[in-house]
């Protein structure tokens, strides 16, 4: 969520600050539109919000939403007030809503994307990538970026879910003799972690441990295509945001939203099954960061 505001933020070229919430209960446990008092939610850990308030106001996630509407009613409607994601509000209580096609959104404030906002440019991937060439030229080409999620609400990452994907990832390096760079997540688990690395012994790869720098945007712009856990609306966008093969692999479970998403891609010819073999295709970049940004500065500018 964070990244999906700095990329914005940075996608306007303005000056910006972090600012993070910790909310305490009883607020964390009830819907936005319920908060009374918003700046009283504001636990231990949260950054300091108080006037003079910016002129933009970029937020995203559900603990944001009542703050980010508070902040504007504050200012008078002076600071122009961008939600990110689906607030679970009415939209007329920002003065722009960005939200992805799947979520199902509609008004004349809102901007509904194909995915989500990412921090993802062409110069950014030249950049990193130069900076993580060295650690990766005893790879083999093609390199795949294997990006791993695992279990959320929506998914579970299962012991054969897990092994399906080494067993894919084994055959695809084999038959192509590729180089893979592996990241995984929390999310991933020890168990399934575990089976991937086995089934990736002796083959030529990369493991990011999480330690030291985080390669994943160098990675990104040194992979020939990807391999992508199926959970991670995020992951996927920021692949896409390269032009390279998506190869989207499935996890059980799922939600209408989600599986609307997947359609979406697949059929925008964005990503492709993943079967173990290297699909090898081409389609423009996902670039909506740089679209959304012209639309808030037109906004700002005629208000």
């Amino acid at each position: 969520m964070l990244n999906q505001c700095i990329g914005l933020a940075e996608a306007m070229d303005v000056a910006w600050t972090d600012k993070r919430v910790a909310i305490r209960q009883p607020w964390l446990s009830l819907p936005p539109g319920l908060w009374l008092r918003p700046f009283a939610a504001l636990g231990p850990g949260s950054s300091d919000l108080r006037p003079p308030w910016p002129d933009l106001l970029i937020a995203s996630g559900r603990q944001t939403v009542a703050i980010a509407a508070a902040i504007r009613r504050a200012s008078a409607g002076r600071t122009f007030t961008v939600q990110i994601q689906k607030p679970g509000i009415p939209p007329r209580h920002f003065d722009l809503v960005v939200t992805p096609q799947h979520d199902r959104l509609a008004g004349a404030n809102v901007v509904a994307t194909k995915g989500g906002l990412n921090r993802i440019t062409p110069a950014r991937l030249e950049t990193e990538a130069a900076r993580f060439a060295d650690s990766v030229a005893h790879l083999p080409r093609p390199l795949i970026a294997v990006l791993v999620g695992g279990s959320s609400k929506a998914y579970r990452m299962t012991e054969a879910s897990g092994r399906d994907l080494a067993a894919k990832l084994r055959a695809l390096a084999e038959r192509e003799g590729a180089g893979l760079l592996v990241t995984a997540s929390r999310r991933t688990g020890e168990a399934n972690a575990a089976v991937l690395r086995e089934a990736l012994e002796g083959l030529p790869h990369l493991w990011w441990e999480g330690i030291g720098e985080n390669p994943y945007l160098g990675w990104l712009g040194l992979a020939d295509a990807f391999v992508v856990t199926g959970d991670s609306v995020n992951m996927i966008s920021e692949a896409c945001a390269t032009g390279k093969p998506v190869m989207v692999h499935g996890l059980p479970g799922g939600t209408p939203k989600f599986d609307r998403f997947h359609r979406l891609f697949r059929e925008a010819g964005l990503v492709r099954p993943f079967e173990g073999l290297l699909e090898r295709y081409a389609y423009e970049p996902l670039n909506e960061t740089a679209e959304v940004a012209r639309i808030v500065r037109a906004r700002m500018a005629a208000r």
